[in-house]
């Protein structure tokens, strides 16, 4: 062997923060094949950890291809913090080279071993993607067929059947996320139990906060063709007097503005538009349950028109089959509120007091609200507080709608509402809330109102189910695939708190609005309903505010709670002036006492932490799941 000298660098017997940087410090070893040098640069900009090698019984080997495993070796061991001692001080005088041999054999088995690290990889990548397809109950799959097809045909490629994702439900929730999930690639299968035109009275109002996030996931066009109406404020009605406010779009594009149009036709246009991928497959079934093994959701179980039993199976599976969902107890603790129900009308050929804005009026015991729905129609919901209504087939509803509400309604569409009421197609549909409380599940992922709802009086369910599905696309967009289950449920858990701030604000807005303008004895709701009237009706930074964050054009909690808590404080002057009385004075007490009861519950039920300060809770920060 050649052998060669070389001057070393003396060094301290400990080598703390104070040693001189980039200090080569050298080791020598007594190898089986004869004696060789280990070094090691010391850099004080790195941790200790970095400054050795692997560890082979608590000593650090240097260097690559080195050994200091033999039976008699100087070795530089790990010490206290970021110490570093030597064992028994020594410099070598020579420096040996390792036999080319034992380089030759070691080289050789290593690349061996990569090789079939690989081999064995992909062959366990495949066989977890061959188990997701579609395979009717006691039925072989469609690529067994294939593969005794007579004549050698060739069994299908696996990537064509291949599902990267489900989506149950094909209403807007459902049909947007599977389109935005199919224009990034994915292929999606979607089950919706009945593929033809909805007819529902509520999902008719899209604010002009929804309509951006319409844009951002390149679904604008679907309010197009359906004679959508657009909506660019409110008009409040209350006591003889009106207040009409705008949104605040300045600075906005001229086709920023809310929507309003029947809720079936934009739900056949959304359906269009992801039919149109080639990456999405709608299909009509009645989804029965989820496939869970071990705690991981697979897939779902349908019923196909046929009458046949399917089961399917995707890495991860959405569910989305709105407010009547029979598979969320599974995914969260649902908590649901009925606190009205909405009776439904419809006013033909009647003219609204100001031209495309929502009416909302506020009546006894509880708002009426009328938008238009076409150039045609006019949509009237009358709100009924509790979960029975008068009954429709024997003219109690009827007989309501007309000696209770006609009454309390503008002249200018009194007229058109009793011709309706008359006409007797009278519908009704439960107002339903409930917070998102979810059970993270890997597999399985809720959104819509299967996972969230609030009071509809303020439009908004439409808009935080497309801010949702803007929030998962960006999350998801980084993952080339769902197949690692358990650290996608982990890394999703982020999900449910960056949804918070849109989210959250417009519910706790529609669950707070809801609450001040229903009707009440209590002499201090009272002055809380007129003070939120009279608030509105100032105009200015007053009426945008509010307007601003029910639209979702600006939700932030935290200017929430401001402009709420103004109109409360506006009550209380109002009760002081001109001159204050204890009467005056208990009933302010009380104004402000009823105004938090109303909204720290719901705050409390969202999450504070996670409405006002998101960035603060730790799973905001995780990271997409590497390989």
């Amino acid at each position: 062997m050649m052998t060669r000298s070389m001057n070393l660098v003396p060094y301290p017997r400990k080598i703390t923060s104070q040693t001189p940087p980039d200090l080569p410090v050298y080791f020598s070893h007594q190898f089986i094949n004869g004696p060789s040098i280990c070094s090691v640069v010391i850099d004080r900009n790195k941790r200790p950890s970095q400054w050795l090698g692997r560890a082979f019984e608590n000593y650090l080997a240097v260097g690559v291809g080195r050994y200091c495993g033999a039976s008699r070796y100087w070795a530089l061991r790990r010490g206290q913090g970021t110490i570093l001692e030597m064992e028994q001080p020594s410099l070598a005088p020579t420096m040996t080279s390792v036999p080319t041999r034992l380089w030759f054999v070691e080289g050789l088995a290593a690349v061996f071993g990569l090789v079939a690290l690989v081999m064995v990889w992909r062959k366990g990548r495949a066989n977890k993607r061959n188990k997701f397809g579609a395979t009717p109950l006691g039925k072989t799959s469609r690529n067994e067929v294939d593969a005794k097809s007579v004549g050698g045909a060739r069994a299908k490629d696996d990537d064509e059947d291949r599902i990267d994702a489900i989506v149950v439900g094909a209403g807007v929730a459902g049909s947007a996320l599977a389109f935005t999930l199919g224009k990034d690639g994915r292929r999606v299968l979607v089950l919706e139990r009945d593929l033809n035109e909805p007819d529902r009275i509520v999902g008719e109002l899209l604010q002009p906060g929804g309509y951006l996030k319409l844009v951002s996931l390149g679904l604008e066009d679907c309010v197009d063709g359906i004679d959508a109406q657009k909506v660019f404020g409110y008009a409040l009605f209350k006591d003889g007097r009106s207040a009409k406010v705008g949104y605040p779009l300045e600075g906005l594009s001229d086709d920023v503005a809310g929507r309003s149009f029947h809720n079936g036709r934009f739900i056949m246009k959304l359906r269009e538009k992801l039919a149109s991928l080639s990456t999405v497959k709608l299909k009509q079934g009645t989804v029965l349950g989820l496939i869970e093994e071990n705690g991981v959701v697979s897939g779902v179980r349908y019923r196909a028109p046929d009458g046949s039993e399917v089961q399917v199976q995707a890495p991860l599976t959405f569910v989305c089959d709105g407010c009547f969902s029979n598979l969320r107890r599974n995914l969260c603790n649902p908590q649901v509120d009925v606190p009205s129900c909405f009776v439904g009308l419809v006013l033909v050929n009647c003219e609204l007091p100001h031209a495309r804005h929502g009416h909302v009026v506020l009546a006894d015991p509880s708002p009426i609200l009328f938008y238009p729905i076409s150039s045609t129609e006019i949509r009237c919901l009358v709100d009924i507080p509790g979960q029975k209504v008068p009954a429709v087939a024997n003219g109690d509803m009827a007989k309501y709608l007309l000696n209770h509400v006609a009454p309390q309604l503008p002249e200018q569409l009194k007229g058109a509402f009793i011709k309706a009421v008359e006409k007797g197609d009278i519908r009704s549909m439960p107002n339903k809330s409930m917070p998102a409380l979810p059970k993270p599940t890997p597999g399985a992922l809720l959104m819509g109102d299967a996972f969230n709802m609030r009071h509809p009086l303020t439009g908004g369910g439409m808009t935080v189910a497309l801010s949702d599905i803007l929030v998962l696309r960006d999350m998801l967009k980084p993952l080339p695939d769902f197949y690692d289950s358990p650290a996608l449920c982990d890394y999703l858990q982020a999900f449910y708190t960056r949804r918070k701030p849109v989210a959250s604000t417009i519910n706790t807005l529609a669950g707070a609005l809801y609450r001040v303008f229903c009707a009440s004895p209590d002499e201090a709701m009272k002055e809380m309903r007129q003070a939120c009237f009279d608030y509105l009706s100032l105009g200015g930074v007053f009426s945008s505010g509010p307007v601003a964050l029910l639209s979702g054009l600006n939700p932030r909690p935290l200017s929430l709670v401001t402009h709420f808590f103004a109109v409360a404080i506006y009550g209380v002057g109002r009760l002081m002036l001109p001159f204050p009385s204890i009467k005056r004075m208990w009933v302010s007490a009380r104004l402000i006492q009823g105004a938090s009861m109303i909204i720290f519950p719901i705050i409390k039920a969202e999450g504070v932490l996670q409405m006002f300060f998101p960035s603060m809770v730790p799973t905001y920060h995780r990271t997409p799941p590497t390989k």
